[in-house]
């Protein structure tokens, strides 16, 4: 028998979220209160679409949402439940080969390159851009804008960035949480340097991000590998770590979409590991690289936007929306004190950041620009991430296995037998083509997966470089 369920909710036709997520939201948010317990069975789509006056296809689109992101379960002929998974503690969450044709370097020539997940410089909204920085010149105050500005970044682009990850992200910030760096290595350097000293201890998702890992060692800080499957980072290990006596200083995690496996981290080792930087004390870094490009229903939300999350750093970058040129990134935090470090170890290797370009940026934001490129681009990648995958089925299919992501730019794929990459690369390069090798993410073994970026290629050399590549596995 079915629990009586009063769903109270007003939609709002005129916001900006559109109504299935506002419906999925309002269902978490029940959830959370307690009105809602795991087990519960929730009312059949139509019954639900009718007691809200809206069309069933909305109601179902909510649901499954809230099936991807793990809130509810399915039972096959019995209807959808309140997930039994969820951990019982109290969670308040508000939920956001391209080619190119390479120039000479000393490693060779090569008409492919598979990158890691570059995007398409092509459609880069460079004009917009550069009438933006233009207007900006002939502002009647723009002498103003010529003297020294804030180590943080210009106040107006912050509030922009707040009220994008609060708005759209779930996060719960304002403009003194948050640091604008050129791109995000420099985040993360900044993150490092005010977070560690020699002798503490770093974990990190093996395989991952090198250049990160290098930000952290460069402090005196100890790397500590942890495992990922396909459930994201395992967090049994996690677990080990902390019982062994060290004391874990942070954990850099890229959980929306694991670099390099396009793994997302399931909603349950979320909370678990939610739970463990609570208790523990450690800070959670989250990498967030490419947050803005989903083909599914929407992005899954950081693990920042958790407010029982005590300690956490967040990492994001324009870099891939806009264009790789583009340097701005910026790292948010909920500790106030880190923040204020960031800026003052900004002020000394670099004064302050390029306050004109946030000012152009800022400029595409208002107006509109950035909102549709990213609607545009998003469409341009899930045609090409299509048609990769029509690649793949073709020509690899019984060679290797790999799954389909739901967004990024990038697919990870893991050969049925061992490859001896090196060799692998060699012969690639001998017909022009480049790859990242397993080892620029392995930590200290031989991973045969290897990160293959679609993004920037053209179909024609997609095609040429798999057509080549799958006959080498």
């Amino acid at each position: 028998m079915l629990r009586k369920w009063n769903f109270e909710l007003q939609l709002d036709e005129k916001s900006d979220k559109a109504i299935y997520l506002q419906i999925a939201d309002a269902i978490i948010k029940d959830i959370h209160s307690g009105r809602l317990k795991p087990g519960d069975a929730l009312p059949g789509s139509r019954n639900l679409a009718q007691l809200l006056k809206v069309n069933r296809n909305t109601v179902v689109e909510a649901l499954n949402v809230l099936l991807v992101e793990e809130w509810l379960i399915s039972k096959e002929r019995q209807g959808t439940f309140v997930a039994d998974a969820l951990p019982n503690f109290k969670a308040a969450k508000k939920r956001n080969l391209v080619t190119t044709v390479i120039k000479d370097t000393a490693n060779g020539h090569y008409h492919i390159q598979f990158d890691d997940g570059h995007p398409d410089s092509k459609i880069a909204p460079v004009t917009e851009l550069a009438r933006a920085y233009r207007q900006i010149f002939n502002q009647k105050a723009r002498w103003q804008m010529m003297g020294y500005g804030n180590e943080l970044g210009d106040l107006e682009f912050r509030k922009a960035i707040v009220q994008m990850l609060n708005h759209q992200r779930g996060m719960q910030i304002n403009e003194q949480n948050v640091c604008i760096t050129r791109g995000s290595q420099m985040a993360m350097y900044l993150t490092a340097q005010c977070l560690f000293t020699k002798g503490d201890y770093v974990l990190i998702e093996n395989p991952g991000y090198k250049p990160a890992w290098k930000a952290f060692e460069n402090t005196g800080a100890t790397l500590l590998p942890v495992s990922v499957d396909k459930d994201g980072l395992v967090i049994d290990e996690v677990i080990s770590y902390l019982k062994s006596g060290k004391k874990i200083k942070a954990i850099y995690v890229t959980p929306h979409r694991q670099y390099p496996t396009t793994v997302t981290l399931s909603l349950k080792r979320r909370l678990e590991l939610i739970k463990l930087s609570n208790k523990y004390g450690f800070t959670i870094i989250e990498d967030d690289y490419d947050n803005e490009f989903h083909f599914g229903y929407r992005p899954v939300f950081p693990l920042s936007s958790f407010i029982e999350l005590k300690n956490h750093v967040y990492i994001g970058t324009m870099s891939k929306v806009v264009a790789p040129a583009l340097r701005i990134g910026y790292l948010a935090s909920n500790d106030g004190g880190l923040i204020e470090k960031a800026g003052n170890l900004r002020k000394i290797i670099d004064v302050q950041g390029d306050s004109i370009m946030e000012q152009a940026v800022l400029q595409l934001i208002k107006d509109g620009t950035i909102k549709r490129h990213i609607k545009k681009a998003t469409n341009h990648y899930k045609v090409k991430r299509d048609f990769m995958k029509t690649l793949l089925n073709k020509h690899i299919r019984n060679k290797a296995t790999y799954v389909i992501p739901e967004g990024g730019l990038a697919f990870w794929i893991v050969p049925n037998k061992q490859m001896d990459w090196l060799q692998v690369s060699e012969k690639l390069k001998n017909k022009g083509i480049k790859i990242i090798t397993p080892d620029t993410y392995s930590f200290n073994e031989t991973i045969n997966g290897i990160r293959l970026g679609y993004g920037s290629l053209s179909e024609k050399d997609l095609e040429d470089g798999i057509i080549v590549l799958a006959k080498m596995l």
